[in-house]
This record gives structure tokens, C-alpha cells and sequence, in this order.
């Protein structure tokens, strides 16, 4: 659909940018139509996050052009690009956590005034509508700080919907949400779509852009690999135009394991905190335990306790035959325990610092046993880190923020790589990571199994968890309900995770 005069709702052509000596951008056309979703693929780094910024205003390209409804649109802010009803809803919101939801719907919608006198109740009534219209069961009143991230996400996507957006970017708006909020999402989407509006989609998860999306772009470094219609199209297909190569094994192959020694022992681990019952399971030496399980089941909750974060109230840990001590971070790692959690962004990594020295976080007194910092000697560890796991970044003076999601993924793993745990638990490891990316971490965390350490994976990706599995645990309602062998189907795990059926025999 075309508005009246035959015009796409938004079309950049010939974009490129550049930032120094890289370029992100080199050509690439794109146009999305009124009442269609259009989706935008590609690897991180493929150029996604520079193109949204561009059609923002975020950044002015180097050359090209942009016109929304046939009118050219230079020298675009942010401002104004909120002005011509063009709305981002990025994967990290960006939020006031200190202030409520109606109080950020507020600051985000109400043009500013010099002086004025605060309507309360018509901001809260505001906020409630919208939130329903999203289908977000919050309080208006609630802080910020006090919600989940898949709460934050709707947010974001309200005040989206309030701000009357034509053109709606939404950059991975699922990566934290539940099923059924996926499902109100696409819902909304949908409605969205017949009211005219359209929406640029991005995600990794192509299940996703073969529901919502009418055609899709993809790119592949900085350039366009071609515009097609989602019907029709395979998800190898897809693949390959984004990796520019065939990709028929997104998991590593299992190897054949012996029974090997118990590493992890868990006796009745309970948490009033975490709300953890009861937890017993085994891990074995060189065995990737994959724990599935629905949002808010207590799988986040058992990697923070084992790894000292909230420590259990009552039960028994033994690592290598030897009780643990779970009372702080530091201790975990002291005794062997690493730990890869959620959001990489605020808990994995320190953005503002270089990769030197986010890599070596976790092993300071050995990398530095006396009063000087050895500098060279940490540089030239960082080194050999990024070409072993083939990081995408200039040098490991480069800042952890500067990086993709996929490569940021990688630098939090070769922390735990340095520090060579006995136990690494991953919280969904993959999270946000396009497909190639997410096929190195997986070859990564199946050598680190290899190599004879434990791994506890927590992931909400089905998929994932049967692929990359020796064995599956399945938690629900804080307690650990029954442990699948690695070959188990989807059904018995979703099973397990509803509450249906009984146990099924460990293999």
C-alpha cells in the first residue's frame, strides 16, 4: 500500500556511512509502504543499527537520499523525526527508572512548557489507556526501577502508540517478552498495520518475521542482499542471504559421552528470597545441563543463588567433591563458579571499558600479582582471546559498547574462558545474537564441554535447549520438576513446563 499519490510512507536511497575508516553503509536502498511490515535482517554488524539511526535522525549519511510520502527529508533530528511521526522502540529502553510509568509517558508525549501545573489524574487515565491498548496489566504509579524488562519493553512500545507514530521502527521488541506477550504484540502489530501504519521489524527470530513481516531486506556488511516477499521464502534461504553462505548446522553434533563424574551436586537448595523450592540435580564433568522452563518458572533465580548472588537459605552444593560456600560473587568464583548472566548489557559486561580489560575482570590477582599493571601483558591475553573466538572489534582498546550484541556475547565468554571455571552458567546465551553468531557461541560452549567443564544453560529458546542439551531440567514454580534426556521433543518438554504428564526417566 502507496499513500494517494503512489508514494512509499518512508524510502532511503544510496545510503552510505561512514565512522573513520569503517563503513557501515554503503548503498544500500530501502522503502516501506503504508500498512506493511517490513523486516530488516541481517548478522550484527550487517549494518541494521546504523540504517534505524539513519531513518531516526540519530545520524546524517554521507550520501544518499530520504523522503517520506515523496518528500525529500534532509538534515533530519530526532526531534524532528518524533515531529513527522516516526517512532524507534529499541531492544534496551530508554527510560527514567526513577520515575513512573505515567511520568515517562508524560515527558515523552507532552510537548514542553515553560511553566504549567501537572494534571495527575489525566496523566495516570492516560497511561492506563495506553497500557491496555498494549495489553501491559500495569500501574501507572509503579517506578520504572521496580519493573521487569519485558515490562519496560511495553512501555516503550505505549508510549509508541501514544505518540501516534505512522512509521514505527521496533529493533528485537521481543527478546525479553513471554510468549503471551508475544502474542499481544504481533496482535497489536497487526491492528497497527490495518490502521495504515508501517512497521520496520527487526529480530533474529525468523519464526517471527514469517508471522508479522509482508516483505523482508536483508543486509550482509553494510550492503543490501536484496528485498523479498516473506511469502514464499524459506528460513534457509533467508540464512544464507545473511551469512552469504549455506549454514546446515546451527548446532555442533553430540559426542558420544560415557558417564562420566558428578562435578555439580545440588541437595534441596531452597531460597524464600528466589522463591526456590527443594532444587536437587547433578551436573556431570563435561555435560551442558539445559534448564527450560516458562518466564518467572526460577531458572534466573537458581543461577543468581548458585552463584552467590541471593544466597539459599537451606541445602547442600558440592563442586569437585568439595562443599561450596555460596555467600557473595567473589566467593563463587574463588570456587570455581562462572557465571554468563541475561542482560549482558548491564550485568555482562562494562560498556565504557576497553576489552583488555572486561576480559580480564575475573582473573585480576593473576593477571596482576604485584603493585604494577602489566598493560602489555594483559593487551597481548586480550589479543589472543579476540582472534580465538574471532571477535569483530579494531583492538582490544575498543570499548565493550562499541561492539554487536553477538560480539559483546563472545567478549563476556572470554572472561569465563580466562578464568577457566569448572562450572559456567549461561543465562540465555544467545539472546538478542543474529544466527552465525549464535552458531560460534554454540561451537564455543560445546568445546568448553569438551574440554571437561560443566555447563548449566538456561535458555527460553526451545530450540536451542534440544539442540545444544545433554540433558534437559524443567522448572516451574520455583521447584525443579523433572530432568528430560538430551533427545527428548518439544513436546515433553513444554509438557514438563506446563505441569502435565509425569517424570520422565533420566538418560
Amino acid at each position: 500500500m502507496t499513500d494517494p499519490a503512489g508514494h512509499p510512507l518512508l524510502q532511503l536511497e544510496g545510503v552510505t556511512k561512514s565512522f573513520g575508516a569503517v563503513r557501515a553503509l554503503r548503498g544500500v536502498s530501502f522503502d516501506l509502504r503504508a500498512g506493511e511490515v517490513h523486516a530488516l535482517l541481517g548478522e550484527n554488524g550487517a549494518g541494521k543499527s546504523t540504517l534505524i539511526k539513519v531513518m531516526t535522525g540519530a545520524h546524517s549519511p554521507d550520501a544518499g537520499r530520504m523522503s517520506l510520502r515523496g518528500e525529500p527529508v534532509a538534515g533530519l533530528t530526532p526531534s524532528r523525526a518524533h515531529a513527522l511521526g516516526i517512532a524507534c522502540i529499541y531492544q534496551q529502553p530508554a527510560l527514567f527508572r526513577d520515575l513512573t510509568i505515567a511520568e515517562n509517558l508524560s515527558l515523552r508525549l507532552d510537548p514542553p512548557r515553560a511553566t504549567r501545573r501537572v494534571d495527575w489524574a489525566g496523566q495516570r487515565a492516560r497511561a492506563l489507556g495506553l497500557l491496555a491498548r498494549v495489553g501491559a496489566r500495569l500501574d501507572p504509579d509503579a517506578e520504572v526501577e521496580s519493573l521487569s524488562m519485558p515490562e519496560q519493553q511495553l512501555v516503550e512500545i505505549a508510549c509508541a502508540v501514544g505518540a501516534g507514530a505512522r512509521i514505527l521502527i521496533m529493533d528485537e521488541p521481543t527478546a525479553s517478552l513471554t510468549r503471551q506477550e508475544q502474542e499481544l504484540l504481533f496482535e497489536l502489530v497487526r491492528g497497527l498495520r490495518s490502521e495504515g501504519v508501517g512497521v520496520v521489524y527487526i529480530s533474529h527470530r525468523l519464526e517471527e518475521i514469517f508471522a508479522l513481516a509482508d516483505r523482508v531486506t536483508v543486509l550482509r556488511d553494510g550492503e543490501s542482499a536484496g528485498t523479498f516477499q516473506v511469502e514464499g521464502m524459506t528460513e534457509e534461504g533467508l540464512i544464507e542471504r545473511m551469512v552469504g553462505r549455506e549454514v546446515s548446522h546451527l548446532f555442533p553434533p553430540r559426542r558420544a559421552r560415557p558417564a562420566g563424574e558428578v562435578l555439580l551436586s545440588v541437595e534441596r537448595l531452597s531460597c524464600e528470597a528466589s522463591g526456590l523450592r527443594e532444587i536437587s540435580f547433578e551436573v556431570g564433568r563435561g555435560e551442558i545441563l539445559g534448564f527450560a522452563g516458562l518466564v518467572g518458572a526460577g531458572r534466573t533465580e537458581l543461577a543468581r543463588t548458585l552463584f552467590g548472588i541471593t544466597p539459599p537459605d537451606s541445602g547442600r552444593v558440592t563442586l569437585g567433591g568439595r562443599e561450596l560456600r555460596l555467600g557473595s560473587p567473589r566467593e563463587a568464583v574463588a570456587q570455581g563458579i562462572g557465571y554468563l548472566p541475561e542482560d549482558r548489557r548491564r550485568h555482562g559486561l562494562i560498556l565504557d571499558m576497553a576489552l583488555s580489560a572486561n576480559m580480564t575482570l575475573a582473573i585480576h590477582p593473576r593477571m596482576f600479582p604485584g603493585a604494577w599493571l602489566r598493560l602489555g601483558a594483559e593487551r597481548d591475553f586480550a589479543v589472543r582471546l579476540i582472534q580465538e573466538l574471532s571477535i569483530k572489534a579494531y583492538g582490544p582498546e575498543v570499548t565493550g559498547g562499541a561492539l554487536s550484541g553477538g560480539n559483546q556475547q563472545k567478549v563476556a565468554l572470554a572472561r569465563w574462558l580466562a578464568a577457566s571455571p569448572q562450572l559456567l552458567i549461561l543465562d540465555e546465551p544467545t539472546q538478542g545474537v543474529d544466527v552465525g553468531a549464535k552458531g560460534e557461541i554454540h561451537r564455543l560452549v560445546r568445546e568448553l564441554a569438551d574440554g571437561g567443564i560443566g555447563v548449566m544453560m538456561i535458555s527460553s529458546d526451545l530450540p536451542e535447549i534440544l539442540g545444544m542439551s545433554d540433558r534437559i531440567a524443567v522448572m516451574r514454580g520455583g521447584r525443579l520438576t523433572t530432568v528430560l534426556r538430551g533427545a527428548a521433543s518439544a513436546q515433553e518438554v513444554m509438557a514438563a513446563a506446563l505441569g502435565q504428564g509425569g517424570e520422565v526417566p533420566r538418560g
